[in-house]
């Protein structure tokens, strides 16, 4: 399907482009750009409601700011299709999320436009803050933007940076996007004052009379600087919830605004382009702008699928046989099952309910399920506190999130031995969101941690028996279960819990002369393998360890004892991982064996499906049975001679 963009839009390939049309006609660009990310989407996929929302802030910005001298850092880049867009990558929009093509995030190898690669949130302001003490003490008059949503705002991270930019006496501006919503609808203190702000009559009627006798100029053309000051002093002690977190700080604060009023973000934007230091602007937004069934649902259409954009229709995928559930959906729906069985269970997410469907325990069970916002840290300690208490938390966050967590996974959890249950959803390669977003890592950084039991489900059977294990009075250990994003394997998959042995993996199938360890999902890739290479005389051993932490020692004896070559599978590096682990096995017990070990190499996987990524590293179906043939590359050339 061919997708034409407007004919403003046709002609604005780089900001410059954009800078050369009047203002009014700042409108239909908008309308255009809008209108291209829905056609595009709806067709191609990928993050929605988030990019229509700033549509007009895009617009300003490169219309405003001289970028890329000027320095633009958009927080999580969910919302950076309009800037892409305008940024020379216009008819190569197609391509995004693809494998090979445009990143969906802003990223710094693929334009100078992207000065800061993003994809989690609250770095913004860091980064923006960096960038403008560099132009300072390198004398260069170069401004710097960070573009921060209210549910970003939520993270330490965003006020350590607020705090230090306060006195940091740097150029910097701070647009805080307010939807209140980040994926799901923002929770906390936060997002009450903000919508005090934004709804206050008082201070919005105030405001606009002050800012209209002062020319919308801080320091109006009939207005001295004294009495400029007092009136700024006096709006902001009259109406005191408008400014006093931010201005507290020490951070100039103006708005709020309306985040789509092209005309009046422009005045603003060029307006505060002139005041030196820390400032905020405070503007409103609605997520999905535009598309009206975002608006009005902007959880499902933050990144949708693809849709028809006529009716709304999100097209779903197409199957004869009976659809495994998602892993995530196993969780949710199991960890009701458990917590109605025992009181002590919680669950805690740091704003991903309806990603980790933690959501389904919130609206059953309101008072013992919670979204603590984008709050990785605080998520942990804030398990480890209730543990202290008796409470079993399930504490549900994506691998590549646990990341921002660790020291209080280290300091606050396995130190004090709490039964913290931590369930990694996204573990492995989670597909088109790419490098940012991969849950490569955990399990050398948890591995190496004293006192963790980590383990990982080879289909939804076994992530339910684990999560019964794990919540057992018996276990007194911080307990990790790490599992993939989408589907499993079994449509069948309410299946009675059963206590596992903590530490014991299991044999699948016998075999000769070489055997198969897998640990997790990947287990399902090595049986489609075996089934292949049973066709050409190979007879593979299969084993699931099921743990990595404690690793089934009983197991591995057997393993070594009886083959001499070996395959690991995982999904996660192959530095520090499984098959690090049973290499060390291997070398602490003398034993000698030809190991290949499959997973995710020591490099930066980009993003595609997947398949695709899957195929690419190597531990896919073919990848394990290309390894195989590789290690008994002799065996089968004895046996095509003698044929």
């Amino acid at each position: 399907m061919q997708i034409t963009a407007g004919p403003l839009l046709q002609s604005i390939n780089n900001p410059d482009d954009l800078k050369k049309l009047n203002r009014d006609q700042l409108h239909q660009v908008c309308d255009e750009l809008r209108q291209f990310i829905v056609d595009v989407v709806s067709v191609h996929g990928g993050h929605f409601a988030a990019s229509l929302g700033v549509v007009e802030l895009s617009v300003a910005l490169h219309y405003i700011y001289n970028t890329p001298y000027d320095q633009l850092v958009w927080d999580v880049g969910h919302q950076a299709y309009g800037h892409k867009i305008l940024t020379g990558r216009r008819d190569n929009f197609v391509t995004n999320r693809k494998y090979k093509g445009l990143s969906g995030f802003p990223k710094r190898s693929e334009s100078i436009y992207d000065t800061f690669g993003v994809g989690h949130s609250s770095t913004s302001i860091s980064a923006a803050l960096g960038m403008a003490m560099a132009a300072k003490y390198k004398g260069e008059n170069r401004k710097s933007v960070a573009v921060i949503g209210d549910g970003s705002m939520t993270a330490g991270m965003a006020f350590e940076a607020m705090n230090h930019a306060g006195v940091a006496d740097s150029d910097v501006l701070i647009i805080l996007n307010d939807n209140c919503m980040s994926i799901d609808p923002n929770v906390g203190a936060l997002k009450e004052y903000l919508t005090d702000i934004s709804t206050s009559p008082t201070y919005n009627k105030v405001r606009d009379e002050v800012w209209n006798l002062m020319g919308k100029l801080p320091l109006g053309k009939n207005f001295s600087k004294g009495m400029a000051s007092k009136l700024e002093a006096g709006l902001k002690g009259m109406v005191s919830k408008s400014s006093n977190l931010f201005e507290s700080l020490k951070l100039r604060y103006f708005g709020p605004i309306d985040g789509h009023n092209i005309t009046k973000l422009v005045d603003t934007l060029k307006d505060l382009r002139e005041i030196p230091g820390p400032k905020l602007l405070h503007i409103v937004t609605v997520k999905g702008k535009g598309y009206s069934l975002a608006e009005k649902d902007q959880t499902k259409w933050h990144a949708p699928g693809l849709f028809d954009k006529v009716t709304g229709e999100i097209y779903k995928k197409k199957t004869d046989s009976p659809q495994a559930p998602k892993y995530q959906d196993v969780f949710g729906l199991s960890l009701i099952e458990l917590a109605e069985k025992n009181d002590s269970i919680m669950g805690v997410t740091p704003a991903m309910p309806s990603g980790s469907s933690l959501k389904f325990m919130m609206e059953k069970m309101p008072n013992r399920a919670f979204d603590v916002g984008i709050c990785e840290q605080h998520a942990v300690t804030l398990s480890a506190g209730l543990a202290t208490q008796g409470m079993r938390v399930f504490c549900n966050i994506y691998s590549s999130f646990i990341q921002r967590g660790y020291d209080q996974v280290v300091h606050d959890v396995a130190i004090q031995k709490l039964p913290v249950v931590f369930c990694l959803d996204r573990a492995g390669l989670v597909g088109e969101d790419g490098p940012t977003h991969h849950g490569c890592y955990d399990i050398p950084f948890m591995r190496c941690i004293p006192n963790l039991v980590i383990s990982a489900p080879m289909n939804e059977q076994e992530l339910r028996n684990l999560m019964y294990t794990a919540q057992l009075a018996s276990n007194q250990s911080p307990f990790v279960i790490r599992y993939p994003r989408g589907e499993g394997v079994m449509p069948e998959w309410r299946t009675p819990f059963e206590e596992l042995a903590i530490g014991k993996g299991r044999k699948l199938k016998d075999g000769k002369e070489i055997a198969i360890l897998s640990f997790g999902h990947p287990g399902n890739f090595a049986q489609a393998a075996i089934r292949e290479l049973r066709t050409q005389g190979l007879d593979p051993a299969h084993y699931d360890l099921r743990f990595v932490k404690p690793i089934d020692e009983e197991l591995l004896h057997e393993v070594f004892s009886k083959f001499s070559k070996i395959v690991t599978v995982e999904d996660g590096t192959v530095v520090g991982g499984f098959g690090s682990a049973v290499l060390e096995f291997m070398n602490q017990n003398h034993y000698q064996a030809e190991v290949k070990i499959l997973g995710i190499p020591d490099r930066l996987i980009e993003h595609g499906t997947p398949k695709e990524l899957h195929r690419e590293c190597a531990y896919d179906a073919k990848g394990i049975a290309d390894a195989v043939r590789e290690l008994m590359k002799d065996k089968i050339e004895v046996s095509q001679f003698s044929n």
